[in-house]
């Protein structure tokens, strides 16, 4: 008997749950401290705790999920997506220690994760290609080289890893420096390794990738292609399959190209083949992911396929039911829930989720890692749900879409859904020709928004109304105990559990918290004419930008902050003088945490 550990948490634990369920196949769940009462916890058949709540201490952490492993009796491990996914070292620890990886191999990985190499091997496909250097960069100053031989603008990227991180664009030679040491910092705080390397950037370019999968006997499937150009800060929010308004041309280079690729490299298990489509038609390879995809929902409903039951039994060592190439029935769109304030430059929220509403009716698909009453912690991805929907053709999709996203109510933390309602208003993402691409959202939707008065909801979203949902029932409680380590349900008795709590209580000195002693901490006094400089969220502090004492105009970025794995620039709410406080590179903050002051000029 198969039993899977799932290296991951939250909404792509509980789609790898689903799809071993269908199989018949046993899971184990791992989850750090603040994930303890997350919904991949109580699928899984079984949990351990990871004991910790840094992505370092916990989700990272290839030892402690090797014992897990090891303690559950697992025989398979599924890495998800982000974390240890892409880790050729993580893949290589799975193998050794007897146990099945379920995606490619630590040599594939290797490969293909280093970009460089990547970039070689598409080569040797005969995948088209823009200009870029051959190896990572020594030094800022051959980036700088590269741009005066090459031109802007160029785009400075992690030699390892992926999802966005580790990138800058640089329009400005001046830029180059500064863009190039963000980059080599971000890439190592997110992937361990610093290396960079520079290619032109292609203006206002389309993302348009393929899904891929191969077995161990030779068969690759090429599964359509998927438009993510929807980004803010190089992350998606919209992907669709098929790619809307390729040529028949464009499209059957990339599938082309694709299945070359994965031949090339030996890959077998589930992967994707990203390229940009520029402006004027061009396409050039990205990058391989060489995981499963967030997006992976809009090619399973198009395509009438499971990629994470494919990627099980591949593993397995079965053959591909399919036959590339692989044509789609209808048009499916998926929307990323995240826990962001798309009325504050999307910056994470977190909280809790107290309300939720799901729509439901044809064509309407949820893969969530939430449910009403589940926290949202900081310290790992703002991904909260995704909302897949699916039509006959592209049109009858934006319309369903709009329906079900005028009944979905979630409430308690601030999420991505009133930009989704943005979005599906604009007749750039909307119309034909489809004029959206991968800096759309800063170049074009937010100064508009802004220039209009921001988000506001459609009218259509006022036309559907929702009362608060009942209360729990007050008969039991099931609640999940931890023994040595390992989560087991029990269910107690509604008065049982409460007699237990006040005994803690009388037990820990009858010590109490209030939630008005709670929101003063963190807050200091203001001295006459001061500004203080607060955490605008929970995060940790990345580093100084402005010396202690030193003169900041209103709107100067004097810290950089990062909060669910992405870096943002804290700006003086005051011209003045920067008094910085006793916080160090590297600590936690809580949003409304006091950071400094800024002084009245003398």
């Amino acid at each position: 008997m198969r039993k899977v550990l799932i290296a991951n948490r939250s909404e792509i634990a509980v789609r790898v749950i689903h799809a071993c369920a269908e199989r018949g196949i046993g899971t184990v769940a791992v989850y750090a401290d603040s994930d303890v009462d997350s919904l991949h916890v109580h699928l899984a058949d079984e949990a351990y705790a990871l004991e910790g709540n840094s992505p370092a201490e916990t989700y990272l952490n290839i030892d402690k999920l090797l014992e897990i492993a090891r303690r559950s009796g697992a025989t398979d491990v599924h890495p998800g997506y982000g974390f240890l996914a892409e880790s050729a070292d993580f893949a290589r620890a799975v193998t050794e220690a007897g146990l099945t990886w379920i995606g490619p191999s630590p040599e594939t990985i290797e490969a293909l994760g280093d970009k460089i190499q990547a970039r070689a091997i598409a080569t040797a496909a005969g995948a088209p290609l823009a200009p870029g250097t051959d190896g990572p960069l020594e030094d800022a100053g051959q980036a700088r080289d590269f741009a005066e031989e090459h031109g802007l603008p160029i785009i400075i990227k992690a030699a390892h890893g992926g999802g966005g991180r580790g990138m800058r664009v640089v329009r400005d030679l001046d830029e180059v420096e500064s863009a190039f040491e963000a980059a080599a910092r971000e890439a190592k705080g997110a992937f361990g390794r610093s290396e960079c390397f520079v290619e032109r950037f292609l203006e206002r370019p389309r993302h348009v990738e393929a899904q891929v999968i191969a077995d161990s006997h030779g068969g690759v499937a090429v599964i359509g292609t998927r438009d993510c150009s929807l980004q803010r800060r190089n992350q998606k929010l919209v992907e669709e399959s098929p790619a809307p308004f390729l040529t028949d041309d464009q499209l059957r280079h990339i599938e082309e190209a694709s299945g070359a690729i994965f031949r090339e490299a030996g890959y077998v298990n589930a992967g994707t083949v990203e390229f940009l489509v520029g402006s004027d038609g061009l396409i050039s390879f990205l990058e391989v992911n060489t995981r499963i995809q967030v997006e992976h929902p809009v090619t399973e409903e198009t395509f009438g396929v499971d990629l994470v039951g494919l990627q099980l039994d591949v593993a397995a060592g079965e053959k591909l039911p399919l036959e590339s190439p692989l044509r789609p029935h209808g048009h499916s769109i998926e929307f990323r829930i995240n826990a962001e304030d798309p009325g504050r430059g999307f910056l994470p929220a977190g909280g809790s989720v107290k309300t939720l509403t799901v729509p439901s009716g044809p064509g309407i698909r949820w893969d969530a890692g939430v449910v009403a009453g589940s926290p949202v912690a900081g310290d790992f991805d703002s991904l909260l749900a995704k909302l897949i929907v699916t039509g006959p053709t592209r049109e009858a999709a934006l319309r369903r879409a709009r329906r079900a996203l005028a009944e979905m109510t979630l409430t308690g933390v601030a999420t991505t859904l009133p930009f989704h309602r943005a979005v599906l208003e604009n007749p750039d993402f909307t119309g034909d020709p489809f004029r959206v691409y991968t800096t759309w959202i800063e170049d074009v939707l937010t100064p508009s928004l802004e220039a209009d008065g921001g988000y506001r909801a459609p009218e259509y979203a006022d036309r559907t109304l929702f009362g608060e949902p009942g209360g729990e029932a007050e008969g039991s409680v099931t609640a999940g105990v931890e023994v040595e380590g390992r989560l087991t349900k029990v269910r107690f008795p509604a008065d049982a559990l409460a007699a237990i709590g006040a005994g803690l209580a009388r037990g820990l000195g009858g010590v109490a918290f209030s939630g008005e002693a709670a929101a003063s901490q963190g807050s200091t006094e203001e001295s006459s004419g001061e500004v203080q400089l607060t955490a605008p969220l929970n995060g940790s502090l990345v580093r100084w930008v402005t010396e202690d004492g030193a003169d900041v105009e209103q709107g100067e970025v004097v810290a950089v902050l990062e909060a669910m794995k992405t870096e943002m620039p804290l700006e003086a709410d005051a011209a003045g003088v920067l008094r910085r406080g006793d916080v160090e590179p590297g600590q936690k903050l809580t949003a409304g945490q006091s950071l400094g002051r800024i002084e009245p000029a003398s």
